[in-house]
């Protein structure tokens, strides 16, 4: 193969095996330093975080919590939902959520139901998770991954091929 050509090859594939790795580390990597993602499935928080973006929350107390920060809970059906606190009832041991984008206040979260305050958003990710999670996408994805992987050695096949070749014909 063309030395120059080589080059091309090696870097283009280079790079999208880096984009794969930061992709993988965004989707979940980040679990690793105490970050859970979790994908945005309502438009109550809009514009501040778009149906379909992945948002990254840290672990924290209800003390290092203030008025106007969002925080991400459990609702009372186990479902996770992230919300702006509008008032703290510290003998209540609640906080006072309500969504951005909704015009009534929620139901008292419970300290207890407390996860974490997003740190980042990233929008549209969360749908090519909720993708990548289920078949086909989990197929795709994979069989993609593997192909990149596999060009990145092509040139090294074709060069140890024409070596051979060479060999065979007596031309090396």
């Amino acid at each position: 193969m063309n030395p120059t050509l080589k080059k091309i090859w090696n870097m283009a594939f280079g790079i999208l095996a880096a984009a794969i790795v930061v992709l993988a580390v965004l989707l979940a990597g980040v679990r690793v330093i105490g970050i859970t993602p979790y994908v945005v499935l309502s438009g109550s928080m809009e514009p501040s975080y778009p149906v379909g973006s992945m948002i990254y929350v840290k672990a924290a107390q209800p003390e290092d919590v203030a008025v106007g920060q969002p925080i991400t809970f459990y609702l009372d059906e186990g479902l996770i939902a992230t919300h702006r606190v509008v008032e703290i009832d510290e003998s209540g041991q609640c906080f006072l959520t309500k969504g951005d984008a909704n015009d009534v206040v929620d139901a008292p979260v419970p300290y207890g139901n407390l996860i974490g305050k997003p740190l980042f958003c990233i929008p549209g990710l969360g749908k090519l998770s909720a993708w990548i999670a289920h078949p086909p996408g989990i197929y795709v994805a994979e069989s993609f991954a593997l192909i990149v992987l596999l060009m990145m050695f092509l040139p090294e096949v074709l060069d140890m091929a024409d070596a051979a070749d060479k060999k065979k014909d007596g031309t090396e």
